[in-house]
């Protein structure tokens, strides 16, 4: 069973709902945090929940995943998309993790502003995870257990600004831009008999209607469990944190063969970042104010949707 759950704003107070078509059941009692949402609620009660609802139309969504909660990544986990990036993805054996600013998680909907200083904004889209329970220790996860870590699934977009995080060398500057993480419109919430889903969801990105990018979740490299069991060694997680699973291929970023890269680091650094900024120049896939990215996941026999989110990209003013 699985259940879709928004937070959204009402007569001013911020609340969470249970979600059917256009109608939203208010649910009982004061969430703040993600964290404390699920905590203090069950899927099963949920499920259940009746009442006087609301009409979408009538409400604002926000963000379901609140700027307290941890929001970490995992990169190139889609072995075309570790092509596209210039890997090899049989000689890559470890996870890329890294983590984004909490401050850039915004509402599934809301505006992407593009920064004056960033000249190649790209999109990504991403199965992101909510985790269930505290992790303060090491622990093994497997596909028979992971509903005992894992309490939702969501839609995440993990937008980045190519000439901050290539050149420098800074994921985490490059990609924590405010409003670079759109995440909902709801949260699916699910259990021990939805987790096989989490292997059958079809992404699907476009930009002004064109189709950028489409995989599907059979092909992550590294899956949920395992990811989860190597960063359980690393670091704390809390009830509500956002585990963000990569983006299929299709980016607008381009990165020169392994072959080329060699060549390339033979240069002078300065020639070669010219080199690099003269080539990423001419992809007219980077993203312009006035485009419009639109981001769905959903399974492909109906049985789980994740909603679609729907960004225009400003100018910062």
């Amino acid at each position: 069973m699985s259940l879709n759950i928004v937070r959204f704003e009402h007569q001013g107070r911020a609340q969470w709902g249970v979600i059917r078509g256009s109608q939203i059941t208010p649910v009982p009692g004061d969430f703040s945090t993600t964290g404390d949402f699920i905590r203090g609620t069950s899927l099963a009660e949920l499920a259940t929940l009746d009442g006087p609802a609301l009409e979408r139309s009538a409400v604002k969504l926000l963000s379901p995943v609140t700027q307290n909660q941890q929001f970490v990544c995992q990169g190139a986990n889609y072995r075309q998309h570790m092509i596209e990036s210039g890997m090899d993805p049989d000689a890559k054996t470890y996870n890329m993790i890294f983590t984004k600013a909490q401050s850039c998680i915004v509402a599934a909907d809301s505006e992407v502003i593009k920064p004056r200083m960033v000249k190649f904004l790209d999109y990504e889209i991403e199965l992101g995870l909510i985790l269930r329970k505290a992790i303060h220790g090491a622990v093994t996860v497997t596909d028979g257990n992971l509903h005992e870590y894992v309490a939702a699934a969501v839609i995440v977009n993990d937008y980045s600004a190519r000439d901050v995080q290539i050149p420098q060398m800074q994921f985490y500057k490059g990609k924590s831009f405010r409003t670079f993480g759109p995440v909902g419109p709801w949260l699916t919430l699910l259990d021990a008999s939805s987790m096989a889903t989490l292997k059958n969801l079809q992404l699907k990105l476009t930009v002004n209607g064109q189709v950028r990018q489409s995989d599907n979740t059979a092909n992550l490299v590294y899956g949920p469990a395992e990811t989860l069991t190597e960063l359980s060694a690393v670091q704390d997680f809390e009830p509500g944190d956002l585990l963000s699973t990569g983006t299929p291929a299709g980016c607008a970023l381009s990165i020169p063969s392994p072959a080329k890269q060699k060549i390339g680091a033979l240069l002078p650094e300065k020639k070669k970042w010219e080199v690099f900024f003269k080539v990423q120049s001419k992809r007219s896939q980077y993203l312009k104010p006035g485009d419009v990215v639109e981001a769905s996941i959903r399974a492909a026999n109906g049985s789980m949707d994740l909603g679609t989110q729907r960004n225009n990209i400003v100018a910062e003013s």
